[in-house]
């Protein structure tokens, strides 16, 4: 079935099988690797990518539920002008050791200060909250979403 989308603003098309996972229609068929299957169940948020500027697990999500939306991984994310902030912080915070989780972390900052600018230390934990990194801990990650939206000047 072909399947119409936007993906990083620009139309593709893919004639897949609707029930096949985002995931691997990114991944496999599209060949954007940025976002990984980590657990496979929607628990850990290595596969985040936006949808409609919301976050979705990747690898829960049925490529024909994007059918018409506007879909945003991490190699989208890296051409905004707000992914150098994100990253520098992530970098200067030690917000990211091993780097496997750290694709969903962004994609979840980016989806959070587009929303909330300037979160609170609960809002950013919330939005976290679907993401597992077992590397970094937990506080270098908020401390890097506090600098990011900062623009990167953490005090």
């Amino acid at each position: 079935m072909k399947i119409k989308f936007n993906l990083n603003k620009k139309d593709v098309i893919v004639d897949v099988d609707p029930s096949m996972r985002l995931l691997d229609v990114l991944r496999n068929v599209l060949h954007l690797t940025g976002t990984k299957e980590g657990c496979g169940e929607g628990s850990c948020g290595a596969c985040s990518v936006l949808v409609d500027n919301m976050p979705y697990d990747s690898c829960l999500t049925p490529v024909i539920n994007v059918m018409n939306k506007q879909v945003m991984t991490i190699e989208g994310i890296r051409e905004s002008k707000e992914y150098e902030t994100i990253a520098n912080s992530f970098a200067k915070m030690g917000g990211s050791q091993c780097g496997f989780c750290t694709p969903g972390m962004i994609i979840v900052t980016y989806a959070l200060l587009m929303k909330n600018p300037n979160p609170s230390e609960e809002e950013i934990r919330l939005a976290l909250s679907g993401n597992i990194c077992r590397c970094t801990g937990y506080q270098a990650i908020v401390n890097a979403v506090k600098d990011a939206s900062k623009g990167g000047k953490h005090e």
